[in-house]
C-alpha cells in the first residue's frame, strides 16, 4: 500500500481523550505510552497494520450510511435498530408486523434478506493528494477546477474498482488540503437475524430522542453472506456466511464509570472547519427552515398513517429519518446558542487572521478567507429556491421518482466518466434497488398532501426565486382547490408510481420517456432541467471552495501548533473516551448508566413507553441471569461516554481496551447536538446500548440459544479472541 495519509506528526503528542475523530493512520502516530495510560491494552499495530492496510479497526463496517461491527467469525454484524429498519420494514405487513413485534431467526434458513442492503469492509487507504491536485489545469477557473478534480476522482475510483466486489471512494480532508483513496470490499447479501420489538428498539420514541436518561435497546443483528467460494455475491439460497478476519468478541462484564472505551465508525459530516459567518447562517437560516419544512411533512405523514395500517407501515421509515433531522435541527440551534460556538469560532478565526498578517507565507490565507465570505453571500441569494427545489427532488415520492428517471435518461447517453457521479454505471445497481424499495415507502394519500404543501411553498416564493417547473404546471398563484385537483390528475395520469412500469422506464431513453406523454414524467423533466442549472452553480462554488478552503485551513492548522483531527467525512475514524456522566444545567447531575428498573419506571403501557409483555414479565420477575451488574444490582441498559461522535456513528461499536464490544452507540445527548460545530468536554456525551442489555434480551427474553452459542456466551463453541 502506498504511504497513507498523515496530516500532522503526532509521535510526541498525547492522544486526546474525548475530542477528535482520528483516522486509522493517525492512530499509529499517537504516543503508544499515552494510549496505554488511557486504557488501550492492545498494541496500536493490532488496531491498524499499515503494511497490510487493515487491522482490528476493519472489524468496523459501513452499513448503508450507518456503522456496524462484526461480532462473530461467521459474519454476524451488530448495528442500530434504526439502521436495520429498511429490512424490517421490507418484510412487514399488517398481518405480520415485524416492526412492532420484532424478529428472531432461530436458524440460518429463517434469516431475512434485505433488498439493496450492503456492507462495506475497509481494505486499504492511499494518499492521492498529488494525483488529484496535478489534475487541475494551470489557469483553470472554478468550474473547470471542480470538473477536473471530479474527473480525476472518477478515474481513480474506476481503476480501484476493477477488482470484483470492490467499492472505492476518494475522501476529501480539510476542504481539499488532502485526498485519500479508500478501498473496501462490498458484501451485497446481508440478512436480518434479530430485531427487538419497536417498543424496545425505539423505547421512548421522539420524546426521548437526543435525551438522557435513556432506556432504549437500539440494536439489531444482521449476517453477511458470500458465494460458496468466498466471493461477494447477491442474495442466493446457496450463499454461505462471510468469514470475518477481524471481529469484536462480546465483553460480558460490560463497563463501569471511568472505564476507557473507543468508539469506531463512519461519522458523516461535521462543520468545525467552517468560518464563523458560515456557522451563523446555518444557525439563523438553515436549521429554522428545516424545522419548518420537515415539521409540516412529519405532521402530514403521521396523520395519513393513522388512518390506514398499511399506510402507517409505508411511511414509517421516512418518518424516522424526518423526525431525527427535525429534532436535530432544534438541538443544533439550541446548542450553538448555549455554547456560544459562533462567538468562539469568530475569536479563533480572528486570532489566526492576526497571526497570519505578520507572516508573509500565509498572506494567501487572508485572501482565501475573504473569498469564502463572498461565496457565502452569493449562495445566500438563492437559498429559499435551492432548499425547496432539493426538497421537491427528494421528499415527495412522486417528484423524487420522476426527476430521478428524467435525469437518468439524460445522463446515460454520456460516456460513463462524463456523467454525474450518481448516474455512473457503478451506481446503477443502487439506483435500481432504490426504484424498487421506494414502492414499499409509497403511500399515495400522504404523498399527495406532501406535494400539495411543497407546491404551496413554491408558489409563495418571491421574484427571482421562483421554480419555473412548478409555475408552469400549477400556475404562479396558489389555490388549494385547484392545486389539489391538478395533483389528483397528475397521480391518476401517471405510470411512474407503478413499480413494473417504473422499472421499464429506468431502461428507456429520453425520447421514449417523453413519448409516453406521462404528466408526472413531464414535470420530472422540467424539475431536472432546473436541478441541472442549480448543480452547475454549486459546482462552480465547489471549485472556488477547493481553491480557497485549503489555503485558509493550512494557516489555521499551522497556528494551532497541535494535532487537529479533521472534520468527519464518512471515512473510518476512532475516538477515545471514558464512561462518564455530566451536569446538563445548574443543580442536576446525570449518572452515566441506566438500568431495567428505569425501563419499568417509565412504562405506561402506551406509546412511546409501552414495554412488550415478554420483556415486562422477565424484568418484573428479576430474571437477570448472568447479566446483572453487581454494583448496580440490576441489568444495565444504556451508558454514556465522552466520545466525539456525530451522524453516521449510529451503530458504531463501542469497545474496551482489549478490543471487546461493550456497547453499541446510537445517539448523543441534547446538550451535545451542536458537537458538529465544536467539542465541549462538559456536555459531549454519546449514548450507547450496554452489551449486557443485548445479551439479557437474547437470553432471558428470547431464549436465542443458537445465537448465544455463536456469540460464545452460552455453552457451545467458545468465542475467539480479537485478531
Amino acid at each position: 500500500m502506498k504511504k497513507a495519509l498523515l496530516f500532522l506528526s503526532l509521535v510526541s503528542a498525547p492522544a486526546l481523550a474525548g475530542e477528535g475523530k482520528w483516522t486509522p493512520q493517525q492512530v499509529l502516530e499517537l504516543n503508544p505510552a499515552e494510549l496505554k495510560k488511557q486504557g488501550l491494552q492492545v498494541p496500536p499495530q493490532r488496531l491498524w497494520d499499515p503494511k497490510r492496510g487493515t487491522g482490528l479497526l476493519a472489524g468496523t463496517v459501513n452499513v448503508g450510511g450507518c456503522s456496524g461491527a462484526f461480532i462473530s467469525e461467521l459474519g454476524l454484524v451488530i448495528t442500530n435498530h434504526h439502521c436495520a429498519f429498511p429490512i424490517i420494514q421490507e418484510h412487514s405487513t399488517p398481518e405480520r408486523d415485524l416492526i412492532s413485534q420484532g424478529f428472531l431467526a432461530r436458524s440460518r434458513e429463517e434469516e431475512l434478506p434485505g433488498k439493496g442492503a450492503r456492507i462495506q469492509v475497509p481494505r486499504a487507504f492511499t494518499d492521492v493528494t498529488g494525483q488529484m491536485l496535478a489534475a487541475v489545469p494551470a489557469g483553470a477557473d472554478d468550474l473547470a477546477r471542480h470538473k477536473a478534480l471530479e474527473r480525476k476522482e472518477k478515474e481513480l475510483i474506476a481503476e480501484c474498482e476493477k477488482r470484483p466486489a470492490t467499492r472505492c471512494i476518494v475522501s476529501r480532508f480539510e476542504g481539499g488540503l488532502r485526498f485519500t483513496l479508500i478501498d473496501s470490499v462490498e458484501l451485497t447479501d446481508s440478512r436480518l437475524v434479530y430485531a427487538p420489538p419497536r417498543s424496545v428498539g425505539e423505547y421512548g420514541g421522539e420524546v426521548d430522542n437526543w435525551m438522557w436518561p435513556r432506556h432504549t435497546g437500539d440494536f439489531a443483528i444482521l449476517r453477511a453472506y458470500v458465494a460458496p467460494d468466498g466471493s461477494a455475491a447477491p442474495y442466493n439460497a446457496q450463499n454461505v456466511p462471510y468469514k470475518a478476519e477481524f471481529f469484536f468478541p462480546l465483553a460480558t462484564q460490560g463497563v463501569k464509570p471511568d472505564d476507557f472505551v473507543m468508539v469506531l465508525g463512519y461519522p458523516g459530516t461535521t462543520f468545525r472547519a467552517l468560518l464563523a459567518d458560515e456557522m451563523a447562517e446555518r444557525q439563523a437560516r438553515y436549521y429554522p427552515r428545516v424545522i419548518d419544512v420537515y415539521g409540516e411533512i412529519i405532521r402530514i405523514l403521521e396523520a395519513a398513517g393513522e388512518k390506514d395500517p398499511a399506510g402507517k407501515i409505508a411511511v414509517a421509515s421516512n418518518l424516522k429519518g424526518l423526525h431525527n433531522r427535525h429534532k436535530n435541527a432544534g438541538g443544533q440551534i439550541a446548542g450553538l446558542k448555549r455554547g456560544h460556538i459562533v462567538d468562539k469560532q469568530r475569536a479563533a478565526e480572528e486570532a489566526v487572521v492576526a497571526w497570519a498578517r505578520t507572516r508573509p507565507a500565509f498572506a494567501g490565507a487572508l485572501e482565501a478567507r475573504t473569498g469564502l465570505l463572498a461565496l457565502r453571500e452569493e449562495g445566500a441569494k438563492s437559498f429559499e429556491h435551492d432548499l425547496l427545489l432539493d426538497t421537491l427532488a427528494f421528499s415527495a415520492k412522486s417528484t423524487a421518482l420522476s426527476t430521478r428517471l428524467a435525469r437518468l435518461s439524460r445522463e446515460r447517453v454520456k460516456p460513463d466518466l462524463e456523467r454525474e457521479p450518481e448516474f455512473m454505471d457503478r451506481e446503477l445497481p443502487r439506483l435500481k434497488d432504490w426504484l424498487e424499495r421506494e414502492q414499499k415507502n409509497f403511500f399515495a394519500p400522504a404523498d399527495k398532501q406532501v406535494l400539495l404543501s411543497l407546491v404551496r411553498r413554491a408558489q409563495a416564493l418571491g421574484e427571482g426565486e421562483r421554480i419555473t417547473a412548478i409555475d408552469r404546471y400549477f400556475g404562479p398563484v396558489y389555490s388549494e382547490k385547484e392545486t389539489a385537483a391538478k395533483i389528483e390528475a397528475l397521480y391518476a395520469g401517471t405510470k411512474v408510481l407503478d413499480l413494473a412500469e417504473r422499472q421499464k422506464m429506468a431502461g428507456e431513453t429520453e425520447a421514449q420517456l417523453r413519448a409516453r406523454q406521462d404528466p408526472l414524467l413531464d414535470l420530472g423533466f422540467a424539475l431536472a432541467a432546473e436541478i441541472a442549472v442549480l448543480k452547475e452553480a454549486r459546482d462552480r462554488r465547489s471549485g472556488a471552495n477547493l481553491r480557497l478552503r485549503p489555503e485558509w485551513r493550512r494557516a489555521f492548522l499551522a497556528h494551532a501548533g497541535k494535532p487537529v483531527a479533521p472534520d468527519a467525512n464518512g471515512s473510518l475514524r476512532v475516538t477515545f473516551a471514558k464512561v462518564k456522566g455530566y451536569a446538563p444545567r445548574d443543580g442536576i447531575l446525570y449518572t452515566p448508566q441506566t438500568t431495567l428498573a428505569g425501563v419499568l419506571e417509565k412504562n405506561t403501557g402506551a406509546t412511546p413507553y409501552d414495554v412488550p409483555e415478554k420483556v415486562l414479565r422477565a424484568a418484573e420477575a428479576q430474571r437477570f441471569g448472568a447479566w446483572k451488574d453487581a454494583r448496580l444490582k440490576d441489568v444495565p441498559v444504556n451508558f454514556l461516554s465522552d466520545a466525539d461522535t456525530t451522524g453516521g456513528n449510529s451503530g458504531s461499536p463501542t469497545v474496551n481496551g482489549k478490543g471487546q464490544l461493550v456497547g453499541v452507540n446510537f445517539d448523543r445527548v441534547w446538550e451535545n447536538v451542536a458537537n458538529d460545530f465544536g467539542y465541549n468536554p462538559d456536555v459531549a456525551r454519546n449514548v450507547n446500548v450496554d452489551v449486557r442489555y443485548v445479551l439479557w434480551l437474547l437470553d432471558q427474553v428470547e431464549d436465542a440459544d443458537a445465537l448465544l452459542r455463536e456469540l460464545g456466551v452460552r455453552k457451545g463453541p467458545q468465542a475467539k479472541e480479537s485478531r
